[in-house]
């Protein structure tokens, strides 16, 4: 199973991410965990990255998917990516490594959550430069002009479904998990 959480910062993208891991044994391959540790860890990565996230930027699709590659090809159980991608063009660059590997993204998930409600979540997390006021509102308008426009590409391509983030996060895991069920009902036995 190769899954895919599409939301807002703030949406609950790696708490939905973990839960999913447990619950069907796939891999959590995080792109902002993987992020945030390299600038943790003071790599050569990390420090080239450190710039883009304390403005709310995103990260240049190069060094995110060669960050990426390894995780997702080695992880032979499946896999929920959270994070990645976030623009139509990291999509067709990704699609274009991993399909003849037969590691694409099976499902995409969007975690539909208000504004109000993404801003009191990231305000309340307080994770430091990346969750200022300020910083906060530009993440919220590179996702509407970057990311939004994943749910139509991946709408053409595989099963999307979007799920009412803004609930309790076991009543959105229960939703996704029974939305998933009954998709691999619908997809029968793979090969």
């Amino acid at each position: 199973m190769r899954l895919l959480l599409i939301g807002a910062p703030g949406a609950g993208k790696g708490t939905q991410a973990e839960l999913l891991a447990a619950r069907f044994g796939i891999v959590h391959i995080s792109s902002g965990d993987l992020l945030r540790q390299h600038v943790r860890d003071q790599t050569a990565l990390g420090q080239t990255v450190k710039s883009y996230l304390d403005r709310g930027d995103l990260v240049p699709d190069g060094l995110v998917m060669a960050m990426l590659r390894e995780p997702v090809l080695t992880a032979a159980s499946g896999y929920v990516l959270d994070g990645f991608p976030r623009t139509v063009e990291q999509a067709k660059a990704s699609y274009a490594v991993v399909r003849p590997l037969g590691a694409e993204v099976q499902a995409a998930i969007h975690l539909d959550v208000p504004r109000e409600e993404l801003m009191r979540r990231l305000l309340a997390r307080g994770r430091g430069s990346e969750d200022l006021e300020a910083v906060i509102e530009h993440r919220l308008k590179m996702y509407q002009e970057n990311t939004v426009p994943l749910l139509d590409y991946y709408a053409s391509r595989e099963w999307i479904f979007t799920v009412d983030g803004a609930r309790p996060a076991a009543t959105v895991h229960q939703d996704i998990a029974g939305r998933i069920q009954k998709l691999a009902v619908i997809a029968g036995p793979t090969g």
